[in-house]
């Protein structure tokens, strides 16, 4: 007995180890011989609640439609009407509908036009409804001699696809106006090869366009006749691109009969784990059987050669990535800043509490100036703040990384806010800690594909001189990641759910040169990283769902950049134009992610995600410091890549002070989405009170909030 069972093991890991898998399995059968004695074609709608079955009897043309109680179930069909269309097709091939129901079509070998070749439609009253045919009302367009035995059309019905048996090809037609037959072209086609005693019985396409299969039936009352081919699609819907599988699926009846079998169609909306046909032979049957993936009658659907798939995959692992440079960006620009204003001694002098970095609202309490940013001798023998610095940032940024020849196009929505204390520890140095939680919003391709990525992380800093005019920012953290994700293939759509941690550390060198009122100051900085993403299976589809191993992500980012500022002085106040360039070199080590069906554990890889990439980041604003407590800052970021994709943000704050119990502040950021914010905050008798409001401009639903706020320092 443990001698079988060691057997047993070892064949089914070799089976596994070499993809070997089931084949489609019988679930039931549906007899339509009272309906017609030559079932030729089959389809359902797309919630699986009707199904129809297209063929005749002797020269008397027939569609059969069916309710089932159970979706996809036809076991559980019964029959909803039997349309005689005989009076325009006698023999009737095949069926489909365009995409919203509304019109039908079936393709016949005989018309009553003269017996010819040609491909009938109809308008449907409602939606997937043959009882709500006007048999009488209908448009047909011929197509002679040929012989047309199966018909599809590619999603947006801008193609049609004809088996043409007379001339032993499929043919595509380019249809300029789309489900219109009459406005095809000449049409292209790719050659079948015709065996004796057999006979092109049915055609179809996967719904996103990679996968094409062909019927072939026996006609000599031989079960290896019944044959079903497959084809793979480079280009989706462009049969030009189609290679044939060298595996073919050979039907064998659960039942010791004859059949011949004829047309194919799937579940679309379920993720394609069932197959359907029909028997025309002495059974009249219309067939289901499950699939052990999607498609999977001879192989599986290929994730790796879906453009959306892998598009998902590399913006999971871009996203975690970006992630490290937008939570160091708050503490060095906050740095920068204060840097780039250290002689502004006056405001806080002018009780000024609320001051505003290039992307930020920050708030600042009960602080001087901190003199380790100022190499300002003079600052050196102020007493030491024991205050803590508080300051806060938000982002909104949007972007898109375009299409490359394996993977979708991406746009990205970024936002975020940091809160952050800091304090100088001595004369030189100062330390602090950051809060960051920020969304990504990525769209992959056109058909729904998404992840929302959320990211809490916190940060440890230190800022100091490393000499004249030198300065070195360090700075260490961690995220907890977690990410939801929908795959959608264009008829049925995953979801799953991704938890992951990040560490990272970040290193910034610079050196500003000064000449009057012009400062320049060239910077370096390395952005290093780990994370780790969890393993996580999608749910939603049985046979399409994937499952994904762990995937672990380096990240190692040089920066080489400078900044320019001036001061201006104005009339009651200063103006602080600055510019800022970036190169941006990622030299991390590329990553790879493992992931296999769950319902077969066939597995695929995707190597190489996100190799050495380079961009640019450029960004032009400027700081309005005025003697009445106006302060203005504004930026527009732009960061562009090395090739295709780009992100821009646009960054717009304020605060005004008019006495010294009194201010107001306000702030405008984003591109797409306008976010605005506007603060009064008024001291009295020891209590501050602020009123403060918001409102999203560009919001198809306004959002709208207001709060009052009453505190006090004891």
């Amino acid at each position: 007995m443990k001698n079988i069972k060691f057997i047993f093991t070892v064949f089914i890991g070799l089976l596994i180890h070499f993809k070997v898998y089931a084949e489609p399995v019988f679930v039931s059968d549906k007899v339509v011989t009272t309906e017609m004695d030559t079932p030729t074609g089959i389809l359902f709608n797309p919630s699986g609640s009707k199904m129809y079955v297209t063929g005749f009897s002797a020269n008397t043309g027939r569609i059969a439609q069916y309710s089932l109680s159970t979706p996809f179930s036809i076991s559980s069909a019964s029959l909803d009407e039997n349309k005689n269309i005989e009076s325009v097709l006698k023999r009737p091939q095949d069926i489909k509908f365009n995409s919203d129901g509304t019109k039908v079509f079936v393709i016949s070998t005989k018309s009553q036009d003269g017996d010819g070749d040609s491909i009938a439609a109809w308008s449907l009253a409602t939606p997937y409804d043959i009882t709500s045919l006007n048999v009488s009302d209908d448009t047909e367009t011929p197509f002679l001699n040929t012989d047309p035995r199966a018909v599809d059309f590619n999603t947006d019905g801008t193609k049609m696809f004809i088996v043409e048996t007379n001339l032993n090809r499929i043919a595509e037609y380019k249809l300029s106006t789309p489900y219109d037959p009459d406005s095809k072209d000449s049409g292209v086609g790719i050659s079948i090869t015709k065996v004796t005693n057999q006979r092109y019985q049915g055609f179809g396409l996967s719904s996103d366009g990679y996968k094409m299969f062909l019927v072939k039936a026996d006609h000599t009352a031989n079960n290896a006749n019944n044959v079903i081919e497959e084809y793979d699609l480079s280009v989706p819907f462009n049969i030009k691109t189609a290679v044939i599988n060298s595996k073919v699926y050979n039907s064998i009846p659960d039942q010791e009969i004859e059949e011949s079998i004829g047309g194919i169609t799937f579940n679309f909306s379920k993720g394609a784990n069932k197959l359907y046909y029909v028997d025309f032979r002495d059974g009249d049957l219309a067939r289901e059987f499950d699939l052990p993936c999607a498609y999977g009658i001879i192989s599986c659907m290929n994730p790796t050669s879906n453009s959306d798939d892998v598009g998902s995959v590399e913006a999971q692992s871009s996203a975690t990535k970006k992630l490290i440079q937008h939570t160091s960006y708050p503490v060095l620009n906050r740095m920068e800043w204060l840097r780039r204003n250290k002689d502004s001694m006056n405001l806080a002098k002018q009780n000024l509490k609320l001051q505003f970095s290039n992307e930020i609202l920050a708030s600042l309490s009960n602080l001087l100036m901190p003199s380790g940013l100022t190499n300002d001798n003079s600052s050196l023998n102020q007493t030491v703040s024991t205050n803590w610095s508080y300051w806060s940032e938000g982002t909104i940024s949007i972007g898109k990384v375009g299409d490359s020849f394996s993977s979708s196009a991406k746009s990205i929505n970024t936002t975020a806010i940091t809160i952050g204390a800091d304090k100088k520890i001595d004369k030189d140095r100062i330390h602090g800690f950051a809060f960051r939680f920020g969304t990504d919003d990525i769209k992959v391709g056109n058909i729904g594909s998404a992840l929302d990525m959320g990211a809490l992380s916190l940060t440890f800093y230190e800022t100091r001189p490393a000499g004249d005019d030198k300065f070195m920012d360090i700075l260490i953290g961690a995220s907890a990641i977690k990410t939801n994700l929908i795959n959608n293939s264009g008829s049925v759509s995953t979801d799953g759910k991704r938890n992951g941690q990040q560490v990272f550390s970040s290193i910034k060198f610079r050196e500003t040169f000064t000449k009057e009122k012009l400062n320049f100051t060239p910077n370096i900085k390395l952005d290093l990283g780990l994370t780790t993403l969890s393993d996580y299976i999608e749910k939603g589809a049985d046979g399409l769902n994937l499952r994904f191993g762990r995937q672990n992500i380096g990240t190692i980012v040089t920066s080489l950049g400078s900044t320019i500022d001036n001061t201006i002085n104005i009339n009651n106040g200063v103006l602080k134009p600055n510019i800022q360039l970036e190169y941006n070199a990622d030299i991390s080590p590329s990553s790879r992610q493992v992931f296999e069906y769950a319902s077969n554990r066939e597995n695929y890889v995707i190597e190489n995600i996100n190799n050495s990439t380079h961009n640019f980041k450029g960004s032009l604003g400027f700081d309005l410091i005025t003697d009445n407590g106006l302060l203005i800052t504004s930026n527009y970021e732009r960061s562009q890549n090395k090739g295709v994709g780009h992100t821009d943000a646009f960054y717009f704050a304020g605060s005004l002070s008019s006495r010294k119990d009194e201010k107001y502040t306000f702030g405008i950021d984003g591109m797409d989405t306008i976010n605005t914010k506007l603060d009064y905050k008024r001291s009295l008798n020891g209590f501050d009170i602020t009123f403060s409001s918001n409102y999203k401009l560009m919001s198809h639903i306004p959002e709208y909030g207001a709060n009052i706020e009453l505190s006090s320092a004891f």
